[in-house]
C-alpha cells in the first residue's frame, strides 16, 4: 500500500502518492475504521482541487484574453505562480508569432509595457500573481511603451453610468409575451434589474411561424427577404444554398452606423425590446436564435451599437444590424466581466455560442423601430419623473419669493378642466396648504399689498399642466409601439402566408418624440425665468446672486448663465426632425421618419430640463438660508433637508459644478418625488378642507367656505 504524503506541483499543491505524478490518478489508502471519514473527505477535496485547476483536463486551465494593438489573444495559464508580467510577455510572443513582420518587435523581452483590466481600466502591477488579481476568462489590455492607445480599443468606463459600475446579476425575471411590456418595464430592464424569459404561449407562436418559413424554403417559393434580395434587389432570387450567406451579408453590410456607442443600459433596452417584438411570433425567427438572444441578454453580453445611422424607415436598420452582428460573434461587445472586447471572446467567456442565421432571420433581427422606441421609452419615463418634481421645485421657489397660493384655487381650474392643469394646481395646494402644512414664511407676508405674482409662478398649473398632458399622450404611443410587430414581411402562421407591409416605418414614435421635446422643454424655459427672479435682488428681496459679500463672491451668477445656455440649446433641439425626409435605397424607401434623431434629441432635451431644474432647486434652497429662522411647509422642509444632505449651504464661492451634478442625480433618481410625493398623495386621499387665505383681491368681508374633498370609502 502506498503511503499518502503532501507534495507540491508547479500548478497547485495536491495530495498524491510518492510514486505517481500529480497528473496521474490518485491512490488513496484503505478507508478503514476511524480513518474512513477523514480519508474520504481528503479524497473529495483533492479531486475538487485537481478538477478546478485543470490537472485532469487542460480545458479547465484558467485563461485570459489579452488585447495587444489590433489583436485579441487568448493565453492559457498553466502555472499558479505566473505573474502579470509573464502574462504580458506570453501575449506578446503569440502576437509576434502571428505577424509577418513580427509586428515591428525585434526582441520581445526588451519590450516595456503596462497591463490594465478592460473593465474599469485599472492598472495591474507586473509583479502580482495572476490568480490574485484576475479571474478566469478576464479581459486585459496590454499597452506597449511608445504606442498610442490601440485604435479599436474602447475603454469601458467612460461609456458606462453609475448603474453599470454597480451592476449585479439580477435574480428576478420579467416574462415577455410581445403584448404587455411597458416603458417602465423596459427602463428597468435597461438598468439590469431583471432577466428575461418567454411565456409558453409566446414560445408556441414562435415555433409555428418558423415552421411556415421552413415550409416556404423547402418548397422553393419566392418570398421577399426569405428567398430574394432586399430593397432594390427584391426581385433577385437567391439560391437555397446561399440563403444563410444572404442573411449574414445583410447584417455585415448594414452595420454601417457611426458615432459613440449606446451605453450598456440603452443597448440592454434595445436588445430586450427586440426580443419582445420577436416573441409576438410574426417575424419567423427560430426558437434557437431567440433563446440565444435571451441568453446574451441575461448574461449582459451587449453589442457595440453606434448611435448614428438610422433614418427610421425600413426600421432602424444600421443600429439593429450592429446589435445582431455582435450576437453573430463579429464586431465588438461589452459585458460587466470583460468591458469592451471582440464579440466572439465575450460570448465564449460567458459560455455562449454565436447565433447561426437561418433564412429570413437576419431581416427579422434588424427590421423594426426598436432603437427609436427604446430611447423614446427612456425619454418619456425621465420626462414624467422630472415633470412631477418640477411642481415641487416651483412650489419651493414660490415660497422663497413670498408668492401667494390664491392662483391655485380649485374653482379657477375647474373653469378650464384640462387634466394636467388641475393635477398641477392640486400638487401646489398639497405642498403649500397653510392650514394643513403651516408655513412661517407664508405667514410672514400674508397681509402684504402684493396683488398677484409673475406668470412664472402664477401660471405654473397652465404651463406645467400641458407638459403633463403631452407626456401622457406620448407615453401611450410609445407603449403601443413597444408591443407592436414592426417587421417586414409579417408572418401569419394561422393563415399560412407572409405579407409585405410598412409597420417598420417610424413616423408614429418620431412625431410623438418631437412633440415630447417641444412639450417638456417648457419646464426648463419657465424654470430659468424663476432662477432669474431668485438671483435678481430687485425681484427677490434677497442678496444678489444669493450670496453674501457680493463682488468678492459671485454666487449663482454663472449657474444662471448655465441654465440660460441649456434653454437656448433646447430651442434648437426642439426643431422637429420628423418634418424632414430623404429618399433612400434607390427610391425604394422614398419616405423616411428620421425618428432616430427625434429620439436622441428628445433625450438631450429631457436631460437639459433636469439640469436646469437642478440649478433652480439649488438656488431655492440657498434662498431659504436668507429667510431663516422662518420655516416653510413640512413637505418642502423635507425637500430642503434632502438637498442639504448632499450639498451644504453656499457661504462663500466654491467649485459649483459638483453641487449641480449632485442635485441632478437626486432628480434622476426621483428622490425629490420620493420625499414629497407621499404628502401629495395623502392630501389627495384624505378629508382635508382647501385653505383659502385672504388677499388684497378678495372683496367679501368673510372668506367663502372651503370646498370639502370627497372622502374615499374603504
Amino acid at each position: 500500500m502506498d503511503e499518502i504524503t503532501y507534495s507540491n506541483s508547479s500548478l497547485y499543491s495536491v495530495y498524491c502518492t510518492k510514486r505517481r505524478s500529480p497528473q496521474s490518478s490518485l491512490l488513496i489508502g484503505p478507508l478503514q475504521n476511524q480513518h474512513l471519514l477523514k480519508s474520504f473527505a481528503l479524497w473529495i477535496f483533492t479531486l475538487y482541487r485537481c478538477l478546478s485547476c485543470g490537472l485532469f483536463s487542460p480545458a479547465l486551465m484558467p485563461r485570459f484574453t489579452v488585447h495587444v494593438r489590433d489583436e485579441w489573444i487568448t493565453v492559457p495559464c498553466k502555472d499558479a505562480t505566473s505573474t502579470v508580467k509573464w502574462l504580458g510577455f506570453e501575449a506578446l510572443k503569440r502576437y509576434v508569432k502571428n505577424k509577418p513582420d513580427n509586428g515591428g518587435i525585434k526582441h520581445v523581452k526588451e519590450v516595456c509595457f503596462v497591463v490594465r483590466r478592460c473593465q474599469g481600466f485599472g492598472l495591474l502591477d507586473n509583479d502580482d500573481i495572476v490568480e490574485d488579481v484576475l479571474e478566469d476568462n478576464d479581459f486585459v489590455e496590454l499597452a506597449i511603451e511608445g504606442d498610442t492607445m490601440s485604435q479599436d480599443f474602447i475603454p469601458s468606463q467612460p461609456a458606462t453610468s453609475h448603474l453599470t459600475r454597480a451592476y449585479r446579476e439580477p435574480e428576478q425575471h420579467i416574462t415577455l409575451d410581445g403584448n404587455s411590456l411597458t416603458s417602465t418595464d423596459l427602463v428597468n430592464l435597461g438598468k439590469g434589474l431583471y432577466k428575461i424569459k418567454l411565456t409558453p404561449e409566446a414560445e408556441q407562436k414562435v415555433v409555428e411561424s418558423r415552421e411556415l418559413l421552413d415550409t416556404i424554403v423547402k418548397e422553393n417559393k419566392v418570398v421577399y427577404g426569405i428567398t430574394t434580395g432586399f430593397g432594390k434587389f427584391a426581385r433577385t432570387v437567391i439560391p437555397v444554398s446561399k440563403l444563410k450567406e444572404l442573411q449574414e451579408n445583410l447584417l455585415r453590410s448594414h452595420s454601417s452606423g457611426l458615432g459613440s456607442p449606446l451605453s450598456p443600459e440603452r443597448t440592454r433596452m434595445l436588445l430586450a425590446l427586440r426580443i419582445n417584438v420577436l416573441a409576438k411570433g410574426h417575424s419567423g425567427v427560430s426558437p434557437e436564435t431567440l433563446h440565444s438572444m435571451i441568453q446574451a441578454f441575461n448574461a449582459s453580453c451587449l453589442s457595440y451599437v453606434p448611435e448614428k445611422g438610422t433614418v427610421g424607415a425600413s426600421g432602424d436598420l444600421a443600429p439593429l444590424s450592429h446589435l445582431a452582428l455582435g450576437l453573430m460573434g463579429e464586431g465588438k461587445m461589452w459585458s460587466p466581466k470583460s468591458g469592451w472586447a471582440d464579440a466572439k471572446y465575450v460570448l465564449e467567456a460567458h459560455g455562449l455560442k454565436p447565433i447561426s442565421l437561418k433564412p429570413k432571420e437576419g431581416l427579422a433581427l434588424i427590421n423594426g423601430t426598436q432603437m427609436i422606441t427604446s430611447l423614446g421609452a427612456e425619454a418619456v419615463e425621465r420626462a414624467e419623473a422630472i415633470a412631477r418634481q418640477a411642481d415641487i421645485i416651483a412650489a419651493l421657489t414660490l415660497e422663497v419669493l413670498k408668492g401667494t397660493t390664491k392662483a391655485f384655487d380649485s374653482d379657477i381650474h375647474k373653469l378650464r378642466p384640462h387634466p394636467g392643469q388641475n393635477e398641477v394646481a392640486m400638487r401646489f395646494r398639497s405642498l403649500l396648504d397653510s392650514d394643513h402644512h403651516p408655513s412661517e414664511i407664508a405667514e410672514s407676508h400674508r397681509f402684504c399689498d402684493r396683488v398677484q405674482d409673475a406668470y412664472t409662478m402664477r401660471c405654473c398649473p397652465q404651463v406645467h399642466g400641458i407638459v403633463n398632458d403631452t407626456i401622457e399622450f406620448v407615453k401611450k404611443i410609445i407603449n403601443t409601439e413597444i408591443n407592436s410587430a414592426t417587421d417586414n414581411p409579417m408572418v401569419f402562421a394561422e393563415r399560412g402566408e407572409t405579407i409585405s407591409g410598412g409597420n417598420f416605418h417610424g413616423e408614429y414614435p418620431a412625431k410623438a418624440l418631437d412633440y415630447l421635446a417641444i412639450g417638456v422643454h417648457e419646464l426648463a424655459s419657465i424654470s430659468e425665468r424663476r432662477i432669474e427672479r431668485l438671483c435678481n435682488p430687485s425681484l427677490s428681496e434677497l442678496p444678489a446672486f444669493l450670496v453674501n459679500e457680493g463682488g468678492l463672491n459671485s454666487g449663482f451668477m454663472i449657474a444662471h448663465c448655465t441654465a440660460a445656455a441649456l434653454v437656448s440649446e433646447n430651442k434648437v433641439l426642439c426643431h422637429p426632425s420628423s418634418i424632414d425626409s430623404l429618399s433612400t435605397s434607390a427610391a425604394t424607401e422614398d419616405h423616411v421618419s428620421m425618428g432616430g434623431w427625434a429620439a436622441r434629441k428628445a433625450l438631450r432635451v429631457v436631460e437639459h430640463v433636469e439640469q436646469v431644474l437642478a440649478i433652480e432647486l439649488l438656488a431655492a434652497c440657498q434662498g431659504i438660508e436668507f429667510l431663516r429662522p422662518l420655516r416653510t411647509t413640512t413637505p418642502l422642509e423635507k425637500v430642503y433637508d434632502l438637498v442639504r444632505a448632499s450639498v451644504k449651504p453656499w457661504i462663500k464661492d466654491r467649485f459649483m459644478a459638483p453641487d449641480i451634478e449632485a442635485v441632478h442625480r437626486l432628480l434622476v433618481d426621483q428622490k425629490v418625488w420620493n420625499i414629497a410625493g407621499p404628502y401629495i398623495e395623502k392630501y389627495c386621499m384624505e378629508y382635508i378642507p382647501e385653505s383659502r387665505p385672504s388677499s388684497p383681491t378678495a372683496f367679501a368681508l368673510d372668506p367663502p367656505p372651503s370646498p370639502r374633498k370627497r372622502v374615499r370609502l374603504e
